[in-house]
């Protein structure tokens, strides 16, 4: 089978042929249809010490189920998060983390939804969002972003502000449902809302607190790091929110499960649209890449095999 993998920090991605992976305890082997590329992985290609398994949001139908397998059997369509080796032809899911995908679904409309889906909806309820308060979204074009526009709006924001790093983006955000989009670069970021969802952090977490109203929060969920200064948060009484969705994952399965049914309900309904800037071929995994850190893309960046 087919394999992406890099040799040091920074790549080059390229392919290699691999046996199809044994399936172990508790796992399932699937043939992927879809892949999900997030920005955390690319980050980890060009920032982690060592090589690593190029992981995440695969799609695809279940080839074997490994002993201790109870919810799945082979011929099932499932999505999931692989840890392991996700850019392959074959990938090991683990049960815990594979979800069903409804026959109305296509294997790239799993990977766009479900794990961009629940991060944006986990990221969402960690806001503690009431009917009639005002959201920001950072990184609103993104996967996650993208849906976090969509769920701010069926939750019962009054008002919902993209943020973006180019002006280009903004017809493509304000057609997820977005009533402002600003730049950010923009010397003010508007009106103030009363939560922020932040997937950048970094330098934009300054000027994401900034455009809290007083008692405003914020959650940040991005791998970006970024410093916040106490006195910012004190002196309007505002608060900064971590959320991680590996620790939902693992502790919260329950929570976890119900937030999965939630998203597929809406998608059956036509309520939540995910998008999908492109579809590139395993191969062409480095190009995929590329649009992740340049920022261009315009919703989900997916794989095929």
């Amino acid at each position: 089978m087919r394999r992406v993998r890099y040799e040091h920090t920074g790549g080059p991605l390229f392919l290699e042929e691999v046996p199809v992976p044994d399936v172990g305890p508790g796992e399932l082997l699937v043939r992927a249809a879809a892949i999900g590329v997030t920005l955390p992985v690319v980050r980890k290609v060009t920032e982690a010490a060592e090589p690593i398994p190029l992981g995440g949001e695969i799609a695809g139908e279940v080839v074997a189920a490994g002993e201790g397998v109870t919810r799945f059997t082979a011929g099932d369509r499932v999505t999931g998060l692989c840890f392991g080796h996700g850019y392959a032809d074959y990938a090991l899911l683990h049960e815990t983390m594979a979800t069903p995908v409804p026959e109305s679904a296509s294997p790239v409309d799993a990977v766009a939804l479900v794990r961009s889906g629940l991060v944006a909806l986990g990221a969402l309820e960690a806001a503690r969002p009431r009917p009639g308060e005002s959201a920001l979204v950072t990184a609103a074009a993104g996967g996650v972003g993208q849906l976090a526009v969509q769920l701010a709006r069926l939750r019962g924001a009054s008002r919902v502000v993209g943020a973006v790093s180019a002006p280009g983006k903004a017809a493509f955000v304000r057609g997820l449902g977005a009533d402002d989009v600003i730049t950010y670069d923009a010397d003010a970021w508007g009106e103030p809302v009363d939560y922020v969802l932040d997937a950048v952090g970094g330098e934009l977490l300054t000027p994401a607190i900034a455009a809290l109203a007083p008692g405003g929060r914020l959650v940040a969920y991005s791998s970006g790091g970024g410093t916040v200064q106490a006195y910012d948060l004190l002196v309007s009484a505002k608060s900064v929110i971590g959320f991680q969705m590996a620790r939902i994952a693992r502790g919260e399965p329950q929570l976890y499960e119900r937030w999965r049914r939630e998203l597929w309900r809406l998608f059956t309904d036509g309520a939540l649209r995910p998008a999908v800037h492109g579809e590139f071929d395993l191969a062409d995994a480095a190009k995929a890449h590329e649009v992740i850190e340049s920022r261009s893309n315009l919703g989900k960046v997916v794989l095929r095999t």
